[in-house]
């Protein structure tokens, strides 16, 4: 029998390893579980499957949040998954961002658009800004029915690049050289995304919805951040359907914010049925919707 004091020894040095261990295989366990839930919906669908999906992550060291958005690295990655898929073969992208660098988001909807094979966009949440801009190279838009896209209008800076034209439209003696600067900018910036946009839509849509499509995202007659609904979205001419496969969902549980002390959102994770002649009952005790993975 082992001494009390190298009993402890022991078991500091068992759950300091656990301790250690367990983030590594957490990851790998999802990973995992990521990798069958994108076959299983590759085989629903008879498609290539690629997530382009953007989470607030958490620094491993200091533990603290860590925005993501499109960078050129994610375009070097769809790129890659798009040439290794058959020129011919349908293709799914699965998207949830908030938009990102305007190189990246277009050199991956160009890619998307020289496809001879169909292209669809899932959408079960938003796709804004640069996610919009990937959208309009695809053949269809699948949205949930409360998912948004955003406005595509170029941001110069830190200020929209229609705000600075109007701006410098006023009559201002004082105006300063840098001021001009950042107009020259911002009307190659507008008439650059217009271009962009416009050989994205023509020829996929007729030409009057494809200068609807074009004006409406890129004018500035919103906020950046404007959500674009789907009524809205089929309104300016966009082909929308809502009928988003539910294992979309539920891949989109294996990319989970990172963890809380207490959730901001909570209810009994299981779908309610209204029973005939009643009403449903509540549940008796708050359940948060918390995954294995998280646990």
């Amino acid at each position: 029998m082992l001494p009390v004091g190298m009993d402890g020894a022991v078991l500091f040095w068992v759950l300091f390893l656990a301790l250690t261990l367990w983030p590594g295989l957490q990851r790998r366990l999802i990973e995992h579980a990521r990798l069958q839930r994108l076959r299983a919906l590759e085989r629903e669908r008879g498609t290539r499957v690629i997530t382009l999906i953007h989470r607030q992550e958490v620094m491993n060291i200091l533990g603290l949040p860590l925005a993501r958005y499109i960078s050129i690295e994610d375009s070097e990655a769809v790129l890659q998954a798009i040439r290794l898929t058959p020129p011919d073969a349908p293709l799914d992208l699965v998207m949830h961002t908030p938009g990102g660098l305007v190189l990246a988001s277009e050199q991956i909807a160009q890619a998307l658009r020289r496809r001879p094979g169909r292209t669809t966009i899932l959408v079960p949440h938003y796709a804004m800004s640069g996610g919009t801009l990937i959208a309009l190279a695809a053949d269809e838009i699948v949205m949930d029915e409360n998912a948004v896209l955003g406005p595509v209008d170029p941001q110069v800076g830190e200020y929209p690049a229609v705000s600075i034209l109007a701006a410098t439209s006023q009559p201002n003696p004082n105006r300063d050289d840098r001021t001009l600067i950042l107009a020259d900018v911002a009307a190659k910036a507008i008439r650059q995304v217009r271009e962009t946009v416009a050989g994205l839509v023509r020829g996929r849509y007729p030409d009057e919805v494809a200068e609807r499509i074009v004006e409406t995202l890129t004018e500035g007659r919103w906020t950046h951040d404007y959500p674009i609904d789907v009524q809205q979205a089929r309104e300016m001419g966009l082909r929308v359907s809502t009928e988003i496969p539910v294992s979309v969902y539920d891949l989109m549980q294996l990319y989970p914010q990172p963890g809380q002390r207490r959730p901001s959102v909570e209810y009994v994770p299981i779908p309610y049925h209204r029973p005939e002649g009643g009403r449903q009952p509540p549940a008796s005790r708050p359940v948060p919707r918390r995954g294995w993975w998280q646990d």
